[in-house]
């Protein structure tokens, strides 16, 4: 008798629910700025919500035709951090007078048409596992652009990692984080295997053959050439960290994890006694709060007026527009957690590291549904990738660690970075449709367009 194993149901109508209230939420944020700061809702007021509705309604609606039984979470978590970014960044435009929100309306326009067509077009996460090598390639080449005399902006706040075309900017690096997880997914699905071939056992380790350690080298190697020649130490532990926690997902061997954590610690040594720009970024952390660091060019200002505006927020936070967020250098960048935290307050920040943490364990939930090595590693890379950013910038600006220049994603002004990760939003929903849909397991069914692997079917039940 025929019967399907499970019944998944699409909860887009939950997806909408929760896709009005993030809009609202934006909306009721951006009247806060206008309200507390006495400016009138002008027709720039009302056709940036538009544009912003708009786009999540398109997106909402191609989810329905193209992959119905996608995470119904992760559009509308989007969303509401990216809404209340762009808010926090018109409220600091109106202190510094700069143009920073506009740009930003740009950017999110754009990065959300990219993931749209993402959806619209991949009709199979897996269909990118044929591209392992070419994303190797393309990582190389992106990685390689911001050195490249004619098309580099040279460096920008200490790191080389900018190209410029014309009057516009980009930071290939985002891109390069994407094509890194395709690559490493596909390469250890592929050759899981080999790599899981005894090599020699020291106490409780089994540690893997020496060739198999080649991809760790290569990626070690990567890793510190970012930091060398682009001078950017947090895509440098982004880069490593990636790699190292997708092959401890492939093989389950924690030797893996020692080897990669020795390897970060001979790199970090390294680089602290040869880097000058590493060693600064060390002793400013440490030494943070000694006047001598506070002046310096250079120095920890930033950091302690991060931190002094975190303080002045309190529980509840100053409000928007009753700070001083704009004292902080690069307030709506690299320190726009410390801008939230001032004026929203130790329970807005924690609302906005709760989205974070939701977006993030949907990611893992969609590696843990699907039915295919090579998602399950994606799925995996993409959310790990997004979590050690979100820890690496908040971190720094909390001087939990020395702060770095990734940014913050979907808060902070930067459309590399925008674009990047509504891309990872639109890779990790395809995937979720995948591990969400039905499987239909009776002998006259027409098999899937996404047929699961036979193998786990008995097995896995994808995530309701």
């Amino acid at each position: 008798m025929s019967q399907l194993m499970t019944i998944a149901k699409p909860r887009r109508n939950t997806e909408l629910l929760l896709l009005l209230l993030a809009l609202v939420m934006s909306g009721m944020a951006n009247a806060l700025v206008n309200l507390n700061l006495g400016r009138s809702f002008d027709n720039d007021f009302y056709t940036q919500i538009a544009i912003l509705t708009g786009l999540s309604l398109a997106f909402h609606v191609v989810l329905r035709f193209k992959a119905k039984y996608a995470d119904p979470v992760m559009l509308p978590v989007v969303v509401a951090l990216n809404g209340l970014g762009l808010a926090v960044i018109h409220r600091l435009d109106i202190a510094s007078g700069d143009n920073a929100g506009t740009r930003q309306w740009m950017w999110t326009s754009l990065a959300a048409i990219a993931a749209i067509a993402v959806i619209w077009l991949l009709r199979d996460h897996r269909i990118l596992r044929r591209y392992t090598y070419i994303s190797l390639l393309v990582s190389v080449i992106l990685l390689i652009l911001p050195l490249v005399p004619g098309i580099s902006a040279g460096n920008v706040n200490g790191a080389t990692v900018w190209i410029a075309i014309g009057p516009f900017t980009f930071q290939p690096g985002e891109i390069a984080k994407i094509t890194l997880a395709i690559f490493f997914a596909g390469y250890l699905s592929s050759n899981r295997d080999l790599i899981l071939l005894a090599g020699k056992k020291i106490g409780p380790l089994q540690l893997p053959r020496a060739k198999d350690l080649a991809p760790m080298i290569v990626a070690w190697l990567a890793s510190v050439g970012v930091l060398v020649f682009q001078r950017d130490l947090g895509t440098s532990i982004l880069f490593f960290g990636l790699f190292m926690v997708m092959i401890y997902v492939a093989t389950s061997r924690i030797s893996w994890i020692f080897i990669g954590l020795a390897l970060m610690a001979v790199g970090g040594v390294a680089a602290y006694q040869l880097f000058p720009h590493v060693t600064r970024r060390i002793d400013v952390w440490v030494h943070a709060l000694d006047p001598e660091y506070i002046g310096a060019a250079g120095g920890s200002y930033q950091v302690v007026e991060g931190l002094f505006g975190l303080a002045n927020g309190g529980l509840l936070g100053t409000g928007f527009g009753q700070g001083s967020p704009d004292n902080v250098p690069l307030a709506n960048s690299d320190m726009i957690i410390a801008s939230i935290g001032e004026e929203l307050g130790l329970v807005g920040l924690f609302a906005v590291l709760c989205l974070y943490a939701l977006f993030i364990a949907r990611g893992f939930r969609a590696a843990l549904g699907t039915r295919d090595a090579f998602g399950k590693l994606l799925a995996v890379g993409l959310a790990f990738a997004f979590a050690l950013q979100c820890f690496v910038i908040i971190g720094g600006v909390t001087r939990l660690i020395p702060l770095t220049g990734l940014t913050t994603p979907f808060l902070a002004a930067g459309g590399s970075s925008l674009l990047a990760n509504w891309i990872i939003l639109a890779l990790l929903l395809k995937i979720s449709d995948a591990a969400r849909h039905p499987i239909d397991l009776s002998p006259t069914s027409v098999p899937h367009e996404n047929p699961p692997n036979l193998e786990s079917t008995q097995k896995e039940v994808p995530a309701p």
